[in-house]
C-alpha cells in the first residue's frame, strides 16, 4: 500500500492549525483543487474537486479519528464513485507537533495511504509522486492561510 508522508513547520500555534485542519469547511481554503465543501454532517463531508478541464468531481470522506490538537484522520468513501476503479482504500492522517522551542510554530505532517485496486508495476511509484505533489501543495496552502 503506497504511503506518502510530507512534513513542514508552519508559523502558527498548534491550536490555530488544529482549528483549520479539523474543520472540513476550511479545506476549500487550503487543500489543492477543492472548489467547495458540501453536506457536512456527523464526521462526514463531500469535496467538490476541480479537474484540469474545469469540471467538478465529487469525493466523499468520513472522519475516522480526532485527537485534538494533535491528530485528525479521514477516509475516502470510494464505493460507487469514479475513484473506486483505481483505489481500494485511501486514508489521510494529519499529525501536529510543537516545533522545538517555538511556541508559535507547529510541525505539520500529512500522510496519505492508498491501496490500489488491481496490480500495476509502476502504479505505486506514480501514485506516490502525485500524492507527494498534492500533500506539498496542501502544506503550502495551509502555511499561506495561517501566515
Amino acid at each position: 500500500m503506497p504511503l506518502t508522508r510530507v512534513s513542514r513547520t508552519v508559523a502558527a500555534p498548534a491550536q490555530a492549525v488544529w482549528d483549520v485542519v479539523a474543520d472540513p469547511y476550511h479545506q476549500a481554503r487550503w487543500w489543492p483543487r477543492v472548489r467547495r465543501i458540501e453536506a457536512v454532517d456527523d464526521g462526514g463531508w463531500t469535496q467538490v474537486l476541480a479537474t484540469a478541464k474545469g469540471k467538478g468531481v465529487r469525493a466523499d470522506f468520513r472522519r475516522t479519528a480526532a485527537e485534538p490538537p494533535r491528530l485528525v484522520r479521514w477516509r475516502q468513501e470510494l464505493a460507487g464513485t469514479p475513484f473506486e476503479r483505481i483505489l481500494a482504500e485511501a486514508e489521510t492522517t494529519i499529525l501536529l507537533a510543537p516545533a522545538g522551542g517555538e511556541p508559535a510554530a507547529t510541525v505539520v505532517t500529512i500522510e496519505l495511504r492508498q491501496r490500489l485496486r488491481g496490480w500495476s508495476r509502476f502504479g505505486p511509484f506514480l501514485f506516490r509522486a502525485a500524492a507527494r505533489r498534492q500533500l506539498g501543495e496542501a502544506l503550502d496552502g495551509l502555511a499561506r492561510l495561517l501566515a
